[in-house]
């Protein structure tokens, strides 16, 4: 039950500290930037290196000439050759050595960029994991899991890709053609203007290419998610597919989605394809531009044959990052997307967090309930969900509270850990409003064994001590008899051992009940919350229950949202709830004896008239 060895965890810790105080940059490359603090010399080394390899491509097509004009076609050739020898194997082996060098510092080069890439990778995931962890319930109402998904993942990648690749090329490219456009500038002007000439023209259309390409590759990702969130939810949603044969219709859904990102990715693509031949067009221009003026030049005897060579040898170096501008730009804009939607979760603020000062507690709480005429709606509903609800329970009794579905009990126990804030009125603990608490002193003195069941693909061992990652396996074998599972787990062929699958797979609704609540009670809470925890579970097994949580060895207030008489009628108070509102208050006796919701539910479930 631990992150890792104690580097691992520390620096963790350093990475999220870093980002918690990180403020939100005005662009994205600001952003990226702020996002590779301690690796920006690096990263500066790296991209100098860019630059100095590729100035030295122009070692070969500038020696080359050299030694055509001085050894192979000049006026004096035979007699450099015969009395220069030297210089001519200096040229030579200046352009083999530096023709290594070059080599070398691409290979170093490529690492550092990578080194750098996975760095800030690593750090924006720490950072967007964390935020997404401390988010609220509003906030996941908003963002489907597929959707999340997609941002810790591809949108992650194209953000890598952009540090590691993008920015290389484009500086690759941008120092290719100065360097080669200066050098024809020395060689001679003219030559250099007639084939620089064409240049403007593929900018402009890189720029007309941008304005189409940028809305498409945001709607691309848009459908990506969408395909996402389809195939998490049939994944996870497996048992209920296949229990209305619905395999079929789960298929079609995904392929109407899977076609919609296909054609959205193929209309980005087109969008390329159609700019792409007039880019391509205007770079084979310039070949012939070469050949025609060049020739022209040569005749005239305003250029030598060496001079003509070593153009004619970097024309590449002009051509390929006008070809390689559409590539660039068409990543950037993947980039911009995806960067988007990862910022709009790096810099979103949970609106139930911490106040400034809120109270910070090492002592465990006694567990004293205030409901101060409190009410409660979301905020795409109208009609209040909770209505003047007052009432308050002392520490160590058991209150039940019982009503129709839908008239608020699970939103009345969600109030107290603070998955949502009160609308009206005030929830206190220890007469202490919950909204001055730290919310994680808070909740570790809260133990929830909610309805919906979620377990770990983890040992059953691991899966009850998951509040407490110090409790001893003895610990863990007294909660699990607490909770009346010790019986069923001791069966298994690995006994706490065993590994659950996902979300419990292969466990029965009860046994997975009473694993969840072997586990809300291994925190010791202060406060205990139930909701509709043994619904799943026979009646022989839940009275057990009830008289293990009787003798439990720690104090614990316990609120249990119920539907079954037997559950409540133990309870020290019931409240009976119906449309946000308390509709009855009392003992089992008191309320079995009137006439209202409860005395109607005895006789329903018990027979008697």
């Amino acid at each position: 039950m631990t992150l890792g060895d104690g580097y691992q965890v520390s620096f963790y810790k350093k990475e999220k500290d870093m980002n918690d105080n990180m403020k939100r940059p005005k662009s994205r490359i600001a952003w990226l930037w702020s996002n590779m603090k301690g690796f920006h010399a690096l990263y500066i080394v790296a991209m100098f290196g860019t630059i100095a390899y590729n100035a030295l491509q122009l070692t070969v097509p500038v020696f080359s000439g050299q030694i055509i004009d001085n050894f192979l076609t000049g006026e004096n050739a035979r007699e450099n050759m015969e009395t220069n020898s030297s210089w001519f194997f200096t040229l030579v082996a200046l352009m083999v050595g530096l023709t290594l060098v070059r080599v070398v510092i691409v290979y170093t080069d490529c690492l550092a960029y990578e080194h750098c890439s996975q760095k800030v990778l690593y750090r924006v995931r720490v950072q967007l994991y964390d935020k997404i962890q401390h988010q609220d319930m509003t906030f996941f109402k908003k963002y489907g899991t597929g959707d999340l998904m997609t941002r810790v993942t591809g949108d992650l990648d194209a953000i890598r890709h952009m540090t590691a690749w993008v920015v290389r090329v484009m500086i690759e490219s941008v120092s290719l053609f100065t360097a080669a456009a200066v050098y024809f500038f020395t060689v001679d002007v003219k030559m250099a203007l007639c084939i620089l000439v064409i240049s403007p023209f593929v900018l402009i259309i890189i720029i007309a290419f941008k304005k189409q390409v940028a809305p498409m590759h945001a709607a691309l990702r848009e459908k990506f998610a969408g395909m996402n969130s389809i195939a998490q939810e049939n994944i996870a949603g497996n048992r209920a597919v296949k229990a209305f044969a619905r395999e079929n219709y789960e298929i079609e859904k995904f392929d109407v989605s899977n076609t919609d990102y296909r054609d959205t990715a193929r209309k980005t693509a087109m969008v390329w394809i159609k700019f792409f031949p007039f880019i391509e067009g205007l770079a084979n221009l310039m070949p012939v531009t070469m050949l025609v003026a060049g020739g022209t030049f040569l005749i005239n005897g305003s250029l030598t044959m060496g001079e003509y060579v070593a153009v004619s040898g970097l024309i590449w170096a002009i051509t390929n990052p006008m070809r390689m501008l559409g590539n660039i730009m068409n990543e950037f804009q993947r980039f911009a997307a995806a960067s988007d939607k990862v910022m709009e979760i790096c810099f979103s603020e949970p609106t139930i967090r911490d106040k400034e000062n809120a109270l910070h507690t090492t002592e465990r709480l006694k567990g004293k309930i205030e409901f101060r005429n409190v009410s409660f709606s979301y905020e795409d509903a109208d009609i209040p969900v909770l209505d003047g609800i007052s009432f308050t329970v002392e520490p160590g009794q058991t209150v039940a509270i019982m009503g129709e579905t839908g008239c608020g009990k699970t939103t009345l126990i969600n109030l107290l850990p603070r998955f949502y804030e009160v609308t009206g009125g005030e929830v206190l603990i220890d007469g202490i409003p919950v909204g001055d608490y730290c919310l994680a002193d808070l909740r570790k003195n809260i133990g929830l064994a909610s309805q919906d069941v979620l377990l770990h693909s983890d040992t059953i061992n691991d899966n009850i001590a998951y509040g407490d990652g110090n409790l001893s396996k003895s610990d863990v074998k007294r909660f699990a008899r607490y909770s009346a599972a010790a019986g069923f787990i001791d069966d298994m062929p690995e006994k706490y051992e065993t590994i659950i699958g996902e979300r419990g797979v292969g466990l029965s609704g009860g046994q997975k009940q009473r694993i969840s609540l072997a586990r809300a009670l291994a925190v010791r809470p202060s406060i205990l919350i139930l909701d509709d925890t043994t619904s799943a579970v026979d009646m022989e097994t839940e009275q057990r229950i009830q008289e293990y949580l009787e003798q439990l060895d720690f104090t614990a207030t316990k609120l249990i949202v119920a539907q079954r008489v037997s559950t409540a009628r133990r309870a020290d108070r019931i409240i009976v709830m119906k449309d946000g509102k308390i509709l009855e208050e009392g003992t089992h006796e008191e309320l079995a004896k009137g006439n209202g919701y409860y005395s109607d539910l005895v006789r329903l479930q018990t027979g008697v008239v």
